[in-house]
């Protein structure tokens, strides 16, 4: 997402002009039949570690290693504060590839209409469920603004580290996930099934053919689909939205599927077809949402209910809905009068987007430690979800609140690439270019019984543990999991039934397969940021990252002179 602090000094101006239009997270990007929930920005996201086990790695530290089994079956698939003003349109001075370049865009209210009221009786009913003692929740967000520095949140599962963001303040300008552009296709390429369209950044982003939006009957195909340079022309101008910010030499991956987030429901323009209600759900409450729904649904617009939606009434529905299609008519205008490259939407800040995205009854509390900030989230939350506003907490406890809640600990945990179980077991990461490798081992881990149930009970915990280090160091790609070999087929299948069942609470897509003959399993995980070691990290100046320092004598040079070295870097070499 847009990783950027809030800088109104009320509710009024941060809904005005840092909210904008709410959009869902690429990586949940809605689709036919599917109505997960967005998940919240990416840009910039990092995670940690959990505090497990304390003991020493001994020898080589990987324990115990395997038996390696011959036999096993064939791998398959697995299965937006309150403000009564109207919408305006500004002017924004951006510096693109340096040089100055006007962008206006649209911003519009996230909060309730100033023509809409709660009845008394929804607002003690509401108040009243979040007034029954202590708030309760399996979630706990602690949110971190540093002097002159960024922004952090932290989101805890009890004790446990889950999620964590940084918001620096340069990523006003570099974070561009969710934002809506009205793009000039510079060049189309058949090879690739993709084009390069200027958005106004210093690298044009990329649409590939599944992502053009288009109509049949201005396609002249032969019954195959058509192809990408039939469907986009260059120098014509269309409408895309960001749906991954650059990463590396990558530029920003884009699409013309625009959807618009509420805080109940996601509007996705000119897609009718397109209706769902979060699976996350209780079945009588999608029922009843279902029945809601059957008259609000517009008709030249898809519509999915979010999780958040538990509980709304349906004049809360109505006026989320009818505040979204307002936003899109404003968007639509605008782009009919701009010129390609230019900035129709920007994103809101990132407290601003998790709040909208996270924040529901299962939070338990939001401990802010910024009297500023609690006081814009305070009245943000007050005026989108009033039975949550007594969970947002100023923090104001002599101890830091990441201390408190042991978060630096946790993270510096979470940069190592090797993670204890509770058990004594233990995995190791290694991220590569094309994809990571997790290598389960029993370490300490001698268990009770028999080899075969300390085999089980350690890939069982093992399992757990690498759903929640995927989310917490944001691992997407490619992930390959050497589990310890398991003999009993049955064994097998219960593990990776567990498995996924742990990977259900990551919002980010997933696709999980079964064992594989050579006892590993395969997986994906929708990249959406670099993660959390390159959050929190640049590249070694003496080994470029390689994590070694080639001995250039052996090479047929010479070693750098002692006073050639750059200050500090024997120390860096040494780390390396």
């Amino acid at each position: 997402g847009a990783d950027r602090g809030l800088t109104s000094d009320d509710l009024a101006e941060t809904a005005r002009l840092d909210a904008g239009i709410d959009t869902p997270e690429p990586a949940e990007r809605p689709r036919i039949g599917d109505s997960r929930p967005a998940p919240a920005p990416s840009a910039g996201r990092s995670t940690s570690d959990a505090v497990n086990g304390s003991a020493e790695d001994e020898g080589d530290g990987t324990g115990p290693k395997r038996r390696r089994r011959r036999r096993g079956g064939r791998g398959r698939t697995s299965a937006a504060g309150r403000t009564g003003e109207a919408p305006t349109e500004r002017t924004a001075a951006r510096s693109v590839g340096g040089r100055p370049k006007q962008q206006a865009f649209v911003e519009a209210d996230l909060g309730i209409d100033d023509d809409f009221e709660l009845d008394d009786a929804t607002m003690e009913k509401r108040k009243g469920r979040s007034r029954k003692g202590r708030p309760s929740g399996r979630y706990l967000m602690a949110v971190h603004v540093g002097q002159d520095g960024p922004t952090q949140i932290a989101i805890l599962e009890g004790r446990a580290l889950t999620e964590h963001y940084v918001s620096w303040p340069e990523d006003d300008d570099t974070s561009i996930d969710g934002n809506i552009y009205l793009g000039k296709v510079q060049n189309v390429l058949p090879g690739m099934e993709a084009a390069f369209i200027d958005i106004g950044t210093p690298k044009n982003g990329v649409l590939y053919r599944g992502d053009v939006a288009f109509d049949p009957a201005d396609v002249e195909t032969k019954g195959e689909r058509p192809k990408i340079e039939q469907m986009i022309k260059n120098g014509q101008s269309i409408l895309v939205q960001v749906t991954k910010n650059p990463i590396g030499h990558k530029g920003a991956r884009l699409t013309q599927e625009v959807s618009l987030a509420g805080r109940f429901v996601v509007m996705v323009p000119n897609q009718p077809d397109t209706y769902g209600i979060s699976k996350r759900l209780p079945d009588d409450e999608r029922k009843r949402l279902r029945r809601i729904l059957e008259g609000l649904r517009p008709p030249d617009a898809g519509l999915i209910v979010r999780t958040a939606a538990e509980g709304a009434t349906a004049e809360e529905l109505e006026r989320d809905m009818r505040r979204l299609k307002h936003q899109w008519e404003q968007i639509s205008a605008l782009a009919a009068r701009s010129k390609g490259g230019t900035l129709l939407y920007r994103e809101p800040a990132l407290v601003t987007r998790v709040i909208r995205e996270e924040f529901t009854k299962e939070y338990r509390g939001v401990v802010i430690d910024s009297p500023e900030l609690f006081k814009e989230v305070k009245g943000y939350v007050e005026a989108i979800a009033p039975e949550l506003a007594e969970r947002v907490e100023l923090y104001d406890e002599e101890l830091p609140i990441f201390e408190r809640h042991h978060v630096h600990e946790q993270l510096v945990k979470a940069l190592d690439k090797k993670v204890w179980l509770a058990s004594g077991g233990s995995l190791i990461i290694e991220r590569t270019e094309a994809l990571t490798v997790i290598d389960v081992n029993t370490g300490k881990n001698v268990g009770k019984n028999n080899l075969e149930d300390t085999v089980f009970k350690n890939n069982m915990e093992a399992a757990e543990e690498v759903a929640r280090q995927l989310r917490l160091r944001d691992i997407g790609g490619i992930i390959v999991i050497d589990f310890i070999d398991m003999e009993i087929r049955e064994n097998r299948d219960v593990l990776v039934r567990h498995f996924k069942e742990c990977l259900a609470r990551d919002k980010t897509r997933t696709q999980v397969f079964d064992v594989s003959e050579l006892g590993l399993v395969e997986m994906t995980r929708k990249r959406i940021s670099e993660g959390l070691v390159e959050a929190f990290s640049t590249g070694c100046e003496v080994c470029a990252g390689r994590g070694f320092v080639v001995n250039e004598q052996l090479l047929g040079g010479s070693a750098p002179h002692p006073e050639h070295v750059a200050p500090g870097a024997a120390d860096r070499a040494a780390s390396s």
